[in-house]
C-alpha cells in the first residue's frame, strides 16, 4: 500500500469538500454505539454536537495560513549575528495514527538575515501546525521549514518535547515518557556550537 508522505500545508486544500455537519454528527453516533454504549442515552445524546464543536477548535489550523503569520517582517540589519528565541511555546496537537492528544513545549529560533518578524508571529506558526492531525516529527519540521521559507534567515532551529497519550492511556502504558524531536537548519545546522547554546536554553524551562 502506498503512503503518502508527511508534508507541511501551509493551508487546507480548499479543494478538498468537507462532509456535511449531518454526516459527521453520525459519524460520531456510529463510534459510541462501537464503543458499546447508546448514543440517545441522556449523558450522550448531545455529545456529537459538543465532539464536533471541539473539533471545530483542535483542528482550526487547517484553516489557518502559517506563512501568511511571517508575512509582516521588518528590516533589521543590525539584528543578524545572534539569535532570536521563544521558549515554552505550549503545543497541543493529536496524533494522526490514533488521534490521541500530545501535549508539550517547543522552543524556536531563528538568527536573523536581513528581516525579523514579531515574536508572537513564531508563537502562532507552532499553534497554526499543532492544531492539525500531526506526527511530531512532522511538526517540528513544519515549524522550522515555513521559517526558513518566508524569513530566509541564516539557520532555524525547533525543540519539541511532548508527552503522547497514544502512549500513556493505551498500549504500552508509560506514562512518565517524553518524546524530544528537534530539526536544525543554515548555522545553527553547520556550527555545534550554535546548537549547543539553543539545546541548553530550551532546557532551561
Amino acid at each position: 500500500m502506498d503512503v503518502k508522505p508527511s508534508r507541511p500545508v501551509l493551508v487546507a486544500n480548499q479543494d478538498r469538500p468537507r462532509p456535511d455537519k449531518a454526516r459527521a454528527l453520525e459519524a460520531v453516533r456510529t463510534l459510541i454505539e462501537w464503543a458499546g454504549d447508546d448514543p440517545d442515552r441522556a449523558g450522550l445524546v448531545d455529545t456529537p454536537e459538543r465532539v464536533l464543536k471541539a473539533y471545530r477548535d483542535w483542528f482550526s489550523g487547517y484553516g489557518e495560513d502559517a506563512a501568511a503569520e511571517l508575512g509582516r517582517t521588518f528590516d533589521e540589519l543590525e539584528a543578524a549575528g545572534d539569535f532570536v528565541m521563544l521558549r515554552e511555546v505550549e503545543v497541543e496537537s493529536h496524533c494522526e495514527h490514533h488521534l490521541a492528544p500530545f501535549l508539550g513545549r517547543a522552543s524556536v529560533a531563528y538568527i536573523p538575515g536581513e528581516k525579523v518578524v514579531g515574536i508572537s508571529k513564531l508563537a502562532r506558526v507552532v499553534e497554526i501546525f499543532s492544531r492539525r492531525l500531526q506526527s511530531q516529527e512532522a511538526l517540528t519540521r513544519q515549524i522550522a521549514d515555513v521559517i526558513e521559507e518566508v524569513l530566509k534567515p541564516q539557520g532555524v532551529a525547533v525543540m519539541i518535547d511532548a508527552r503522547h497519550q497514544c502512549m500513556t492511556t493505551r498500549g504500552v502504558h508509560h506514562r512518565d515518557v517524553s518524546t524530544v524531536t528537534t530539526r536544525f537548519t543554515g548555522a545553527f545546522q553547520d556550527d555545534p556550537s550554535l546548537q549547543t547554546r539553543f539545546l541548553s536554553l530550551a532546557r532551561q524551562g
